[in-house]
């Protein structure tokens, strides 16, 4: 899962027996950034994020006070827990632990981060098009700042009608119905499939999407419209959207088992 910028390539995310759950699986690189997490946004911290799959009846059906008692019977964890929080292993260790290595999945090193910094040698002709294409149609409006999202949600038009409510069902205010966090961006080569139930099984696809303008929906972001792309300008774009990819991430051995 490194090397897929630790996303799991299915449409919905599957859990204990292939339980298959309600949406497509986040990347969790830079989540040191957020400040709040799923798609609903309806986690407020690293920390409580650790907790949710445990108990989710489509992950791992368990309860973290079951997951103590396993960690116990391991000395070396024991022993990691006294050493690292001067106590026995319970869920305040379980969660900070978790939640800290979380916050060293740090992506900042890809083609475009080298480009931005001084090296415009880097990019070729048609990258520099597609970044023109990027900045010159609104896409910077959502995919802002350095982890390339603005940690907001949006209904993008995706449907007519949304199984899913989104944002709503933590809100519980109808004009959140459809609106999903905006994805970072960062490795979003790897990241695939795409949208909030992994629908559009490909980058090039979801580009035709947004070229499209989407469906209508009374709660559809306004910014989201036609914007009449070339296929020129298309293919300009996504060869400027792989030059988010980060190999030295997408490599790093420390983040294997």
């Amino acid at each position: 899962m490194v090397n897929q910028a630790f996303t799991d390539k299915k449409p919905k995310a599957v859990g204990l027996e292939d339980r298959v759950g309600i949406r497509n699986s986040m990347t969790l690189a830079n989540v040191v950034y957020g400040e709040n997490f799923f798609m609903d946004g309806g986690v407020p911290s690293l920390e409580l994020q650790v907790l949710a799959p445990i108990h989710d009846k489509n992950e791992m059906d368990h309860s973290i006070l079951e997951v103590i008692k396993d960690l116990e019977k391991d000395e070396e964890i024991v022993k990691l827990s006294q050493i690292a929080y001067d106590r026995p292993v319970d869920s305040f260790v379980i969660t900070r632990a978790i939640a800290s290595f979380m916050r060293t999945m740090i992506s900042g090193n890809s083609k475009y981060d080298q480009f931005i910094h001084g090296d415009t040698a880097i990019f070729s002709t048609q990258e520099k098009r597609g970044l023109a294409v990027f900045q010159e149609n609104g896409c910077r409006n959502c995919h802002s700042g350095f982890n390339l999202s603005d940690g907001d949600f949006h209904n993008v038009g995706l449907y007519v009608e949304y199984a899913d409510f989104g944002r709503e069902r933590i809100s519980y205010t109808e004009d959140d119905r459809g609106k999903f966090k905006t994805p970072t961006l960062r490795n979003i080569e790897l990241t695939g499939p795409y949208m909030h139930d992994g629908s559009i099984p490909e980058l090039k696809q979801v580009i035709d999407f947004f070229n499209s303008g989407g469906e209508i929906h009374s709660n559809k972001d306004p910014k989201i419209k036609p914007l009449n792309l070339t296929r020129q300008q298309k293919d300009d774009l996504l060869a400027f959207l792989k030059t988010l990819t980060d190999e030295e991430f997408v490599s790093n051995v420390g983040f294997t088992p």
